[in-house]
């Protein structure tokens, strides 16, 4: 009788246990993603929106080979090979695709988006690069200006040294195409350069000081669909524009430590709508300014989360509003996308 009882009892308990592990066992629906961050927050009328990190080639789409996987296997470097360091500087080409240089490996990376092709140098025939800090492309020539080797070089997609530019530039720091003309920003000589797309010297312009078109350490350079030049003057905390050939137009900001001002102001980029978006490595965050440099709104703080940054370097706008951002101490591209006027 007790055992008919103890076994009755245990029916019961591997009934009730079953019916627990199916319970615990059933398909639980996964959690709705968050949404995506927006600047400025909620209930304000969004203009910004984050879209994704880019790291290494798998983030574009990048499908490894049977063969390096089999190698990265067996030598156990997969999960780092072909990764970001400290992506520095970028710029976008005609067709949209990417190229970004690495501080941190020394090297250029190029992001073919489209075609989901990930290309990288650490060296043009026997000449390795030792700072690569902007890049630029015009056809089928990449150019490169390494501020420690002082020169700017140009290669082709099959890492065939093309020319070197070396006339009179001591540290270059920034570069941008306008047409057939190639402007390069020099830190050490604190002027403008423009060369044309063969490497000919054309003019310079600048100077050193404070007071307007001159400049303590220019950094970065950009353009916009107008055809006007855009330089970061670093260390006069502000964002100076010229013409084509190098007359000054107009200035604004200033030091200061609240928003419409810089600490270490970096990359400049133009949207297609006109508005001027400036990285700040200090303050870790990009505002946002109407083209006569009034302050339309900033987004970011320090941090490793989407929409935060760790010492932020440069910044490029798509002809689509796809904006990138060398968040270059959290090793990562950082993209978004402009989604309505500011």
């Amino acid at each position: 009788m007790n055992l008919k009882r103890h076994s009755k009892f245990g029916g019961l308990a591997a009934g009730g246990l079953a019916l627990l592990l199916a319970l615990g066992c059933a398909e639980v629906p996964p959690a709705p993603p968050k949404p995506a961050p927006v600047w400025p927050p909620p209930p304000a009328e969004p203009a910004v929106i984050y879209e994704r990190d880019i790291s290494a080639p798998g983030d574009i789409g990048v499908q490894p080979s049977m063969f390096s996987r089999m190698a990265d296997w067996i030598t156990g470097i997969g999960k780092v090979k072909g990764k970001l360091v400290n992506p520095f500087g970028l710029a976008l080409d005609d067709a949209g695709d990417l190229l970004v240089t690495d501080t941190g490996a020394n090297a250029v990376c190029f992001l073919d988006l489209s075609h989901k092709k990930w290309l990288r140098w650490e060296a043009v025939g026997k000449l390795r690069f030792q700072s690569p800090v902007a890049a630029a492309r015009h056809g089928d020539t990449f150019f490169v200006a390494d501020s420690a080797l002082g020169k700017v070089i140009a290669f082709d997609a099959k890492g065939n040294l093309q020319f070197e530019i070396t006339n009179g530039l001591i540290r270059p720091s920034g570069l941008a195409l306008l047409g057939d003309r190639l402007y390069v920003a020099d830190a050490g000589q604190h002027q403008i350069f423009i060369f044309d797309v063969a490497g000919k010297f054309i003019s310079k312009f600048g100077r050193r000081g404070d007071e307007p078109g001159e400049f303590n350490f220019p950094t970065h350079i950009a353009v916009d669909a107008a055809g006007l030049v855009y330089v970061t003057d670093s260390l006069n905390c502000r964002i100076e524009i010229f013409d084509a050939d190098g007359k000054f137009l107009r200035a604004f900001g200033s030091t200061g430590d609240g928003p419409g001002h810089f600490s270490r102001p970096k990359g400049v980029a133009v949207d297609p709508a006109g508005h001027v978006y400036v990285v700040d490595a200090v303050f870790d965050n990009v505002q946002v300014f109407d083209g006569q440099g009034r302050l339309l709104m900033d987004w970011g703080e320090s941090g490793p989360a989407p929409g935060e940054f760790w010492l932020p370097n440069a910044i490029v706008i798509s002809r689509d509003n796809e904006i990138y951002v060398a968040d270059s101490f959290n090793h990562r591209i950082q993209v978004f996308r402009y989604i309505r006027k500011p």
